[in-house]
């Protein structure tokens, strides 16, 4: 199957399978922003691994691949497998708040969270457009000849990519209407701190270079705090 046809099988069940979650959980398909979400994740899903497709199939193609590898360690995936339950629970707690009529969120907070998802996706193409080797997992790759990367954002934070994911987390909740999710939110941020140190550990250990890009540039997730 070529890469196109991956992305966009993988994208479709993606959206579909957050949806099946989102609506079961909610006890209704009355749901705008849940259908605002779904439309914008369906649509610029194939629009992003298009781009991608056009100025890196190599970066596309390890995107493509399962979270849970061969080749990553250990502590990868184990914290692969908390992240995705996490998510899980999360689509769900979003969908219970708004099965119980929970949360009181206005229009305008949502216009806003899709602004914000919107930015969270351009920064992360951002990302990929700077950093080849940005793979889903934890892992050296050196069949690609990976190097360390230190421009565009790589210059500000070591780990932009999560940084785009702050972003993510805080848009979604505000697209549903969420303020359960809004609360839940701040977990991943603690998620992602533990996967940085899983990753700057195997990247010490394993890039040449990479020990002094991070004394160089001193913060990992958010410019002037961590």
């Amino acid at each position: 199957m070529n890469l196109i046809a991956r992305l966009l099988l993988q994208n479709t069940i993606l959206t579909a399978a957050m949806g099946a979650l989102l609506f079961a959980s909610a006890g209704t398909l009355h749901w705008p922003g849940a259908w605002a979400f779904l439309i914008t994740s369906v649509l610029l899903g194939p629009l992003c691994g298009w781009w991608l497709y056009r100025i890196d199939p190599a970066l596309l193609a390890e995107r493509l691949r399962p979270v849970l590898q061969r080749d990553q360690p250990a502590a990868d995936k184990g914290f692969m497998i908390v992240f995705i339950v996490a998510m899980l629970g999360w689509l769900v707690a979003m969908g219970l708040d708004r099965r119980y009529l929970a949360s009181s969120m206005g229009v305008a907070w949502q216009v806003a969270g899709l602004m914000l998802f919107l930015a969270s996706t351009l920064f992360t193409l951002w990302v990929f457009r700077e950093n080849s080797f940005a793979a889903p997992v934890v892992k050296l790759q050196a069949e690609r000849a990976q190097r360390v990367i230190s421009t565009g954002p790589y210059a500000h934070v070591r780990h932009p990519m999560y940084s785009g994911m702050i972003l993510f987390f805080a848009s979604v909740p505000l697209i549903l209407g969420s303020w359960w999710g809004l609360a839940i939110a701040p977990l991943f941020l603690v998620l992602l701190a533990i996967r940085i140190r899983i990753e700057e550990r195997t990247l010490i250990a394993g890039l040449s270079g990479y020990a002094d890009y991070a004394a160089r540039v001193r913060y990992r997730l958010l410019p002037g705090l961590w």
